[in-house]
């Protein structure tokens, strides 16, 4: 099988080439490296092409027949919405609308896709399910969210078929975003002090590289047309110890300063756990919890920076 995923020379994207290049796959990887770092598998061919590109899209789908297109490729940073909603558009909801199309001319109909919990918004039911409506408050969760749209639009129009992925707050080796990055890096400036967004008390989920890249190739197994799951842990963990444990793990005591408010920026969703039954109904679950995945994760990008 010859599989494209877009990003994968970023985060998430690595890990699930990695996955499909030891299972065989052959992997053709597209990646603008937007991020500033790139982990490129040695046995998967890399093209760096920009997905708002759309020709360039298109030359890639002549260029190779393709059974598969995992879609991992995005601006994951929520706050970018609020200073430079077009560069969200962009990177989000332009490339996708290129892939479909490419997609739909080259005859490739399936794609996974990795979307976000922040299409919910800031939801009233906790455990958040799938069926949950979605009323995102950041121009990323209505990026994404406008994404899963033309998705389904298109599986249903052209005959394709989808799985649609929504993450918690993914961590571990190779990330290079979010607030365990940010609070290592900040510590790595002012060991003294740590300046904590917000209150300190946002409670969200989060889920640990490995088990959220054995859930996406789990949940291949759900056959309808589109196919939409959430991945996530099964508990909570607040900002505030999440910064004990960077600080612990660096053998730091710091002041912890708040910036004061209930959310540390605009389209800050400041309380966030998935409903993860429909996954756990198929047979899986993850290994980890949010404070292990957390402890985890915080080792990793403190070796990788080593």
């Amino acid at each position: 099988m010859v599989v494209l995923v877009t990003g994968g020379a970023g985060f998430i994207g690595s890990h699930v080439v990695d996955r499909l290049v030891s299972g065989g796959e052959e992997v053709v990887v597209v990646d603008n490296l937007s991020s500033g770092v790139s982990f490129l598998n040695p046995n998967a061919e890399f093209l760096k092409i920009d997905l708002a590109d759309r020709d360039a899209v298109e030359d890639v789908f002549k260029r190779y027949k393709f059974d598969e297109v995992w879609h991992i490729a995005a601006n994951p940073d929520v706050r970018v919405g609020s200073e430079n909603p077009d560069e969200i558009y962009r990177n989000n909801v332009l490339a996708t609308y290129n892939l479909l199309e490419a997609m739909r001319k080259a005859g490739v109909d399936r794609i996974v896709f990795t979307s976000t919990s922040t299409v919910y918004g800031e939801a009233e039911l906790i455990p958040t399910p799938e069926e949950y409506p979605t009323v995102p408050i950041s121009i990323y969760g209505a990026s994404k969210l406008a994404c899963e749209a033309l998705i389904s639009s298109y599986c249903h129009t052209f005959d394709m078929q989808s799985w649609i992925y929504r993450f918690a707050n993914v961590i571990g080796k190779r990330s290079n975003h979010g607030v365990i990055y940010d609070f290592i890096m900040k510590l790595r400036k002012n060991p003294e002090e740590l300046e904590i967004l917000g209150n300190g008390e946002q409670n969200k989920s989060y889920i640990y590289i490995s088990d959220c890249v054995d859930a996406m190739f789990f949940g291949l197994k759900a056959e309808e047309r589109v196919n939409i799951l959430n991945i996530g842990s099964e508990d909570q963990i607040k900002v505030k110890r999440i910064a004990e444990i960077v600080s612990e793990e660096m053998g730091l005591d710091p002041v912890f300063r708040f910036t004061g408010g209930d959310r540390g920026w605009k389209g800050d969703v400041p309380v966030m756990l998935l409903s993860i039954e429909k996954l756990k109904s198929m047979g899986w679950r993850p290994k980890y919890n949010s404070e292990q995945a957390v402890r985890m994760a915080v080792r990793d990008l403190l070796e990788d920076l080593a």
